[in-house]
């Protein structure tokens, strides 16, 4: 079965002089046209392709993968606005388009919107949406409290900035909790700190408790050792400082420290901290 939209691993099965075809279980032929056959491509060779309508309307397949498939979101830029919407740059010679009723802001070429990636059901064209929250949060959230999930970032609020998880539901980093500018479409690592009552989330970067020391406490002797036994912070530096060279919170390398320092592993300096 060949799934429109993504990449699927295609058997070869007929050479002509404008490439070659690949069949499916739904698409008997499919053709790869002959700038993107691999060297040395014979029949019976599976290739991975990305399967789509070009331009003119047909059934095609690709070697080259897009920046986003169908059910991915994705920040993307606008390359044209016409009288029937907008066409995004998603790494493809044809353009992903996003209906004016997709659109949740008229969009405006050359900037970027995070959109859903979606495949028109009637047609079997490809489409975007900037209309996030009709993708989202539509069932049950299926999380649990500490759990390593992958995020993208949507946009930033008063309170901190708004993530989609696991590509279906949504929730807040909160800024006091966030240690360097993140960027809107930003892709990261991240933890569930709370699932709330009414099913709304709160995420960090970090684990919590004291999980989120385990590792660090060894990170800081490595680095110790590679600075000649010395590194100028302490729980008095700025928490930018901290991040900077550890990726966490001040709360949390100043408990990294303690461990360290309880060891009789360090000491601690007016103005760093010293191997022992």
């Amino acid at each position: 079965m060949a799934d429109i939209g993504k990449m699927n691993l295609l058997e070869v099965v007929k050479a002509v002089s404008f490439g070659v075809y690949v069949k499916s279980d739904t698409f008997p032929e499919i053709l790869l046209p002959q700038k993107y056959v691999p060297k040395n491509c014979q029949i019976g060779d599976k290739v991975n392709v990305f399967v789509h309508k070009d331009s003119e309307d047909r059934i095609i397949a690709i070697t080259k993968e897009p920046l986003a498939m169908v059910g991915d979101f994705a920040c993307l830029t606008v390359k044209a606005v016409t009288d029937i919407g907008a066409f995004l740059d998603w790494g493809l010679e044809k353009d992903l388009f996003v209906p004016f009723r997709e659109q949740k802001i008229e969009m405006e070429e050359g900037r970027d919107y995070t959109v859903f990636i979606y495949l028109d059901e009637e047609t079997d064209r490809i489409a975007a949406s900037s209309k996030i929250h009709s993708f989202v949060n539509l069932t049950p959230v299926p999380f649990e409290d500490g759990q390593e999930v992958d995020v993208l970032v949507l946009y930033k609020t008063d309170l901190g900035y708004k993530c989609i998880i696991e590509k279906t539901h949504t929730g807040v980093l909160y800024e006091n909790e966030v240690f360097t500018e993140l960027s809107q479409g930003q892709k990261m690592k991240a933890y569930i700190k709370k699932v709330r009552d009414d099913e709304k989330i709160d995420l960090a970067l970090q684990k919590q408790g004291y999980a989120r020391v385990e590792g660090l406490p060894e990170q800081i002797l490595e680095k110790l050792k590679l600075q000649a036994g010395f590194i100028p912070l302490n729980s008095k530096s700025s928490p930018d400082l901290i991040y900077d060279a550890f990726g966490v919170s001040k709360k949390t390398f100043k408990m990294a420290v303690s461990n360290l320092y309880k060891n009789r592993l360090i000491t601690i300096e007016d103005n760093g901290i010293k191997l022992v």
